[in-house]
C-alpha cells in the first residue's frame, strides 16, 4: 500500500476522482453514507472495522442514525495519501455491496 503523499497541486484533481469524496481541512477527504436502517449502518462500519484492521490503516468513523461518516488521512506522512484514495474506493466498494442485498 503506497503512503506517499499526494503533492498539495494535485489533491483536488486526485479527490475529483472519487465518487462522493470531499477534501476537507485540506488534509482530510471526508463521505457520508446513507442507509435504510441503523443496523445496517452498523454493519457497513463493521465491515470497515475489519478492513481497516487488516491493512492497519483506521479511519475516522462517526454514526448518526441511519448516516455513516468516514474521514481519511495519513497521519505518517502528515496529509493524503495514495493509501486513502486506495480505501476510499474499497469502502465504496463495501457500500455497494451492503446497499444492494
Amino acid at each position: 500500500m503506497d503512503e506517499t503523499r499526494i503533492p498539495e497541486e494535485a489533491k483536488l484533481d486526485r479527490v475529483a476522482e472519487l465518487d462522493g469524496w470531499k477534501l476537507t481541512d485540506e488534509k482530510f477527504i471526508t463521505k457520508r453514507y446513507r442507509f435504510q436502517d441503523f443496523l445496517t449502518g452498523v454493519r457497513f462500519v463493521n465491515l470497515i472495522a475489519e478492513y481497516a484492521e487488516e491493512i492497519q490503516h483506521h479511519p475516522f468513523i462517526s454514526i448518526d442514525y441511519k448516516m455513516v461518516t468516514l474521514k481519511l488521512t495519513s497521519w505518517n506522512a502528515g496529509g493524503l495519501t495514495e493509501l486513502d484514495l486506495e480505501c476510499a474506493r474499497k469502502y465504496d466498494s463495501i457500500y455497494q455491496s451492503i446497499e444492494q442485498k
